[in-house]
C-alpha cells in the first residue's frame, strides 16, 4: 500500500522493489532539474545538451555543446543492460533487467548532473512500448534516479534515426534507404536528398517508413542465438521477409522499382560488427567504422564468415564479445532481409543515431545554427 493507503497498481516486482528500496538507490538524491545559465552576454553563452536513448538492448547517453555546424561531444556512455530480456515471451520487463537499468541510467544522471546539462531528451523505445509494465517502469526510475523517461513513438524513432545518419548521405546519391536495428524493432526509411541549409547538420527527407516488430533480441530468442547454422539463418530471414514485404510494395508504388543511383545508410550495432570485422580490426574504432563504405559482395562475405565462426570463436572476435555474440546473426538475418528486398550496390555504415538526432533537433529548436556563429560558445 501506498502512502495514502492505496495499492500503488505497479507489477509485483516493481512493487517489491519499492518495498525494499529499489535495492539501495531509492531516494538518491534531488529529482534531475537542468539549470540554466546566468545571464551573461551571448558570446558567454555554453549550453550543454543530453541525449539518452534506453533501448531494448542497449543504454546510451551523449553529452555535447553546439561547436561550428555542429556539436563536440564532451561526455558519453554505452551500456549493454538488455532490458527486453524475455519480454517477447511474458510481456513484462523483469525484475534482473529493471534492475540492470536503474544501474546504468545512475550512471548516466551521475554523468549529466557533473556536466552541468542545462537542455536534455532522455527517451526509452521499443521495451518500454511493448511491456505491459512499461509506464510503471518509468515510475521506478523518476523515483529511484530521478529522471523522467518519455517513451517514443516509431514514427519519433525513425524520424530521429534519420535526422541523426543524414549528414553521411552521398550528395550524389538519388535516394537512400536507412535502416536502424534495433533490439526490439527496426525501422526502415527512403529518404530523398536533403533539404539545403545556410548553417548546422543537413535536414532528412523522408518518403516513406516503416517499423518492423523485430530486432536482434526477439529474433534470437525466438530463433536461438549461439548455434546458428545456415538452415536457421534462413528461417530467421524468411521471418523478416514477410514484415519487410509490405513496405517494398509500398515503396516500389511511390517510387518506382529501380534502384538506380540508390544506396543503404545503415544505423545498428549489427552494421558496425560487420564493417569492424570487415576491417579486419584488432580493436573497434569508430573513427574508421563511422561513414565507411561497404560494397554488396563484402556485406556477404562478413556474413558468410559470421555464420561460419562457432559462438566461443564470435566471443572472441573483438568487434562482437561475449555481449553480441548471441545477437549479431539475428541482426545479420534482418539486415539480410532487408538486402534481398532492396538490392543496392552500396552500404555506408553509420555509428551514430538517435542520440545524435535528438541533440540536432535540441539545438535546432534553440535556434543554435540560426544566430551568429560567435553567439554560441563551445565551453571547456
Amino acid at each position: 500500500m501506498d502512502e495514502e493507503g492505496r495499492g500503488s497498481g505497479l507489477d509485483p516486482a516493481l512493487e517489491r522493489r519499492r518495498a525494499d528500496g529499489g535495492g539501495g538507490r531509492r531516494g538518491r538524491g534531488r529529482r534531475f532539474r537542468f539549470r540554466r545559465p546566468a545571464a551573461a552576454p551571448p558570446k558567454a553563452v555554453a549550453k550543454t545538451y543530453a541525449a539518452l536513448d534506453l533501448g531494448t538492448n542497449n543504454c546510451r547517453l551523449l553529452i555535447a555543446r553546439p561547436a561550428g555546424d555542429g556539436f563536440r561531444v564532451i561526455d558519453a556512455f554505452s551500456r549493454i543492460i538488455r532490458l527486453g530480456e524475455g519480454l517477447s515471451a511474458t510481456g513484462r520487463l523483469s525484475d534482473a533487467a529493471i534492475g540492470r537499468a536503474v544501474k546504468a541510467l545512475a550512471v548516466c544522471r551521475e554523468k549529466m548532473d557533473a556536466r552541468g546539462v542545462t537542455r536534455a531528451r532522455l527517451i526509452a523505445t521499443e521495451a518500454c512500448r511493448a511491456a505491459a509494465n512499461g509506464t510503471e517502469f518509468l515510475r521506478v526510475i523518476r523515483d529511484e534516479v530521478g529522471i523522467d523517461l518519455e517513451i517514443v513513438d516509431r514514427k519519433t524513432e525513425a524520424d530521429l534515426a534519420a535526422t541523426g545518419c543524414t549528414p553521411l548521405i552521398d550528395p550524389r546519391a538519388r535516394g537512400v534507404l536507412l535502416f536502424d536495428i534495433g533490439g526490439g524493432s527496426s525501422e526502415l526509411v527512403s529518404l530523398g536528398q536533403s533539404e539545403p541549409v545556410v548553417r548546422g547538420p543537413p535536414r532528412p527527407v523522408v518518403r516513406s517508413w516503416v517499423s518492423l516488430p523485430v530486432g536482434v533480441v526477439t529474433l534470437a530468442e525466438r530463433h536461438g542465438g549461439v548455434e546458428v547454422d545456415r538452415s536457421l539463418f534462413e528461417r530467421m530471414v524468411d521471418e523478416v521477409s514477410g514484415y519487410v514485404a509490405e513496405f517494398t510494395a509500398a515503396h516500389a508504388a511511390a517510387h518506382g522499382v529501380s534502384l538506380d543511383g540508390v544506396h543503404m545508410l545503415g544505423t545498428s550495432g549489427t552494421v558496425t560488427t560487420i564493417a569492424g570485422i570487415h576491417l579486419r580490426l584488432t580493436r573497434y574504432d569508430r573513427r574508421r567504422v563511422d561513414g565507411c563504405w561497404l560494397a554488396d559482395d563484402e556485406i556477404t562475405r562478413v556474413i558468410d564468415e559470421l555464420i561460419a565462426m562457432s559462438y566461443e570463436d564470435r566471443v572472441a572476435n573483438a568487434c562482437i564479445g561475449s555481449e553480441r555474440a548471441d545477437l549479431v546473426l539475428a541482426g545479420c538475418a534482418i539486415l539480410e532481409a532487408i538486402r534481398r528486398a532492396f538490392p543496392c550496390a552500396r552500404l555506408r555504415v553509420a555509428d551514430r543515431g538517435l542520440r545524435e538526432g535528438m541533440l540536432v533537433k535540441l539545438m535546432r529548436e534553440d535556434g543554435v545554427w540560426s544566430a551568429p556563429p560567435q553567439a554560441f560558445a563551445e565551453g571547456a
